[in-house]
């Protein structure tokens, strides 16, 4: 198995360097969560998302970068006002760089209770193949 997954080139961990143009000022997000897991065939990435709805979620590709965008929206009832939030942002953004390996036309996802499920197929070229051996 290679290690071509994705990049991610908006968080201050990675050393990469990514060819997208990070949110603007007055863009800020928060950076949710995501673990990224290959097998054979693709990979798959969750995303934590709470309070993400699905008409609020937006996923993008771009040349090679996949964006994951959502606002969260709580309801708050009438004459009523927040005296403290842990949270301040109500915008997750998240960017990744996707490896030449990956066939973004054939991406699929889901939500499901606050987590993005996102499957990025191998391309064709790239996935494992089994070579029949003939007897001579």
């Amino acid at each position: 198995m290679n290690n071509t997954v994705v990049k991610t080139p908006d968080t201050a961990a990675n050393t990469a360097t990514a060819n997208s143009t990070p949110p603007a000022r007055d863009e800020r997000a928060l950076l949710p969560p995501v673990d990224v897991i290959e097998d054979a065939t693709g990979i798959t990435l969750y995303a934590d998302l709470p309070g993400v709805s699905r008409e609020l979620l937006q996923l993008r590709v771009e040349g090679d970068t996949l964006a994951i965008e959502g606002e969260v929206r709580l309801p708050v009832p009438q004459d009523m006002q927040a005296s403290h939030a842990e949270v301040q942002q109500s915008r997750y953004r998240r960017l990744f760089t996707l490896s030449r390996e990956l066939d973004a036309t054939k991406i699929g996802a889901e939500l499901a209770q606050g987590v993005l499920r996102v499957r990025i197929p191998k391309a064709e070229h790239a996935q494992p193949r089994r070579i029949e051996v003939k007897v001579a």
